[in-house]
């Protein structure tokens, strides 16, 4: 009989979810998340630095788009890169087994002032991820800058509207969508 529960640190995620959602993000300790998931809060603090992060996944999402940036072949448009790069999200982290905890997830952040502050960093660290993803591949600075706003905007699109409850279609095709809507926009301005 093994000694140990196997994913500890994805209970530790659905017991801090249900307890922010539950209690509220402030009123919630690591003793109590750490109980829920059948742990001990040193177990916590080996998968996550504070309660805040459970949210927040660390770097994965930064590196999905990173690494997916620089996987495209040479000779793709930046806005095309970006695309393959949202889509690659979708893939690996906004899949259809995760939606419910992503809109449980929104609910969370927005009751709380802290974690939406944490999630406009979290997506500034997006940006910046795929700005010198292009940069890498010889995209002027600028150009680069300009092009990862635009993901950026579509990405968060997507995302809130990916996780909304009457939602049913895939992440990269709601992110493909916002995109071009961001970019239609432009002309606008």
């Amino acid at each position: 009989m093994p000694r140990w529960k196997p994913d500890a640190r994805a209970r530790l995620i659905v017991a801090a979810v249900e307890l922010f959602a539950e209690n509220g993000y402030e009123n919630t300790t690591v003793v109590e998340i750490a109980e829920r998931a059948a742990l001990t809060k040193s177990t916590f603090f080996r998968h996550f630095p504070d309660k805040r992060e459970v949210l927040f996944g660390g770097d994965a999402v930064s590196t999905v788009l990173a690494d997916a940036i620089e996987a495209m072949p040479a000779g793709y448009s930046a806005r095309d890169v970006i695309a393959a790069a949202l889509d690659a999200v979708g893939r690996e982290t906004f899949t259809p087994e995760t939606r419910e905890f992503s809109a449980r997830r929104r609910a969370v952040i927005a009751a709380s002032t802290e974690l939406r502050e944490r999630e406009a960093l979290k997506g500034l660290s997006l940006t910046a991820a795929m700005s010198d993803g292009l940069t890498r591949r010889g995209v002027p600075r600028l150009a680069a800058r300009i092009s990862a706003e635009f993901g950026a905007l579509a990405l968060d699109l997507a995302y809130e509207r990916w996780s909304a409850p009457e939602c049913e279609e895939v992440f990269a095709i709601v992110a493909r969508r916002a995109l071009d809507e961001v970019y239609a926009a432009r002309a606008e301005c």
